[in-house]
This record gives structure tokens, sequence and C-alpha cells, in this order.
């Protein structure tokens, strides 16, 4: 009896996704490039596309999950490259993740309220006490616990934020003068990537789309943005090279139907 390969249809986390037997299509070496080569990246991609279960492949790799890496380019690639800077392979940083598709946005203080929950649990990692009257003051909190995270931990924060632009997206056209607060309120808390730069080891944002012209990435002028650079075209979804070599037996089964 032929039993049906596990196909990760939905599956967003990369531990489960190994853990659990699914099917990858190995994209690790799309991530070791983007390690080697620069530290703060921007990827456009369209909704349902794999880029949040490409941050969550990030997120494995710097907190040192080598065990999830069996068998896939990066395995090896960390090994050699480790050896060659002379450090030791699948070092643990500090992860903050921020997510952004949970929540809905149109309500005043729907942003607040979910930048003040995606901080409260690292601020109580590291022991960060948040008076009341501070709470609305993301920025400031932010570049805190970058520089807390590093002072406790020895080592450079990595940041990765997934749909950075949901509460732009859903304000636009709907309420002007919120999403003119939103703006406001995001590039503040993202400009910390680039005034705590001795901190971060790596930053990877991801959206649907880059505001370029309202200007939330203006003062991140470090910033890299791959969404349309050949080398890194196929980071997410499945090119038809990768279909071929990895479906072929669903594909056939598909055909004799």
């Amino acid at each position: 009896m032929n039993i049906p390969r596990k196909l990760p249809i939905g599956v967003q986390s990369f531990k489960d996704l190994r853990e659990k037997g699914f099917l990858y299509v190995d994209k690790t070496e799309y991530l070791f490039q983007l390690i080697s080569n620069s530290k703060v990246y921007f990827l456009s991609r369209p909704r349902r596309f794999g880029k949040s279960l490409f941050l969550s492949t990030l997120a494995a790799y710097f907190r040192g999950k080598k065990e999830l890496f069996k068998d896939l380019y990066l395995e090896t690639a960390e090994e050699k490259q480790a050896a060659q800077e002379n450090r030791t392979a699948w070092q643990e940083y500090p992860v903050l993740y921020f997510d952004f598709n949970t929540g809905q946005y149109l309500e005043n203080d729907a942003l607040n309220e979910r930048l003040d929950s995606l901080l409260k649990e690292p601020e109580s990692l590291y022991g960060i006490l948040v008076a009341k009257e501070e709470k609305p003051f993301f920025a400031s909190r932010l570049e805190r616990l970058i520089k807390a995270a590093y002072q406790q931990t020895g080592k450079q924060v990595v940041i990765l934020v997934d749909e950075y632009d949901k509460p732009l997206l859903q304000t636009m056209g709907v309420n002007e003068s919120l999403n003119e607060q939103y703006r406001n309120e995001l590039k503040a808390f993202y400009s910390v990537i680039k005034t705590c730069d001795e901190y971060i080891r790596f930053a990877f944002l991801t959206g649907v789309t880059k505001f370029s012209k309202i200007s939330i990435f203006s003062d991140l002028n470090n910033l890299k943005d791959i969404s349309l650079h050949e080398t890194y075209a196929g980071i997410c979804g499945i090119t038809q090279k990768e279909l071929e070599d990895n479906f072929e037996p669903e594909i056939q089964a598909l055909a004799e139907r």
C-alpha cells in the first residue's frame, strides 16, 4: 500500500514541518546567502506565498536548532562557514519576532495593543519592567529591549517582522487619519533597526508591498530590498524545476487519474 506523502499545505512553522515529516522544498541555500552577504533585508511577496515559513526558518537557524536542518543545504554550509571563520557552528542569538498577521487594525488603539502585546513577552524574558506611562512609546521600548538582550546574552539581536504593512493596508482608503497615525508610529518603530545597528546581527522584514512614497523606510538606508533581485527570485513559492524535482510522484498520480 502506498502511503501518500505529507504535503505542507498551510504549514507556516518550520519546526512543525520538519518534526512532523512534511515534504519540504529546501530553501536554506537562500538563507545562507542572506546571512553571509548583508544584514538588513526587506522582501515583498503576495500573501500565502511562504513568507511566514521562511521567517520561521530564519528564526530556527538563529536559535541554533541544528537538528531541524538535517540533510538540508544549510547543515553542511553552516559547518564549513563556521570552520572558515574560526567560530562555533549553530550559535544561538536572541530573536525578536514581530508578527502583524494577527489582529484587525480598524480601531484607533489596535496597533498600540498589538505592539504592546509583541513587546511584552521579550521584555518579561529580559526582566524589563514597563511603567504604565511608558506603554505608548514603542520605539523607545524596542530600543531598550534590543540593548538589554545584547547586554544579557553577549550576542547581537535578530529581528524578524512578518507582514509589517498589514495595519497600513487595512486602513488605507478607509480611515486616512488613522492610516497617517500608523505610518508615523511604524516609521519610528522600524527606525530603531538603524539606530541600534551595532546591537543587531540580522533583520528581515516582509510585507505585501513597499510603501516607498510615504517614507516608512526613509530612515532605514541600510535596508536591502531583495523583492525584485534575481538572485532571490525563488526564495518563496515553488519554481517549475522545484515542482518537477520534488513532486514527481504526486504529478504522476494526478496525470494517471
